[in-house]
């Protein structure tokens, strides 16, 4: 999808200890997240329609992660 932005995931890498991180180490690792998110937003809002609410709560996401 590409909707995450790549360089923030070469600087956290960095921060763990990477001396370099190559432009498709920096893809590969936004493409994994970005799969992920998308998956405990979709079951954030699965919980919060089936709670009667439009409104995503943090609670919401925290039992979406914990779910997926």
């Amino acid at each position: 999808m590409g909707i995450l932005p790549k360089l923030p995931f070469g600087r956290l890498l960095k921060k763990i200890g990477a001396k370099r991180v190559s432009r498709s180490a920096m893809e590969e690792m936004a493409e994994i997240m970005e799969e992920r998110l998308f998956k405990i937003a979709r079951e954030a809002a699965l919980l919060a329609k089936h709670a009667g609410r439009k409104t995503i709560l943090a609670e919401d996401v925290r039992l979406a992660r914990r779910k997926v």
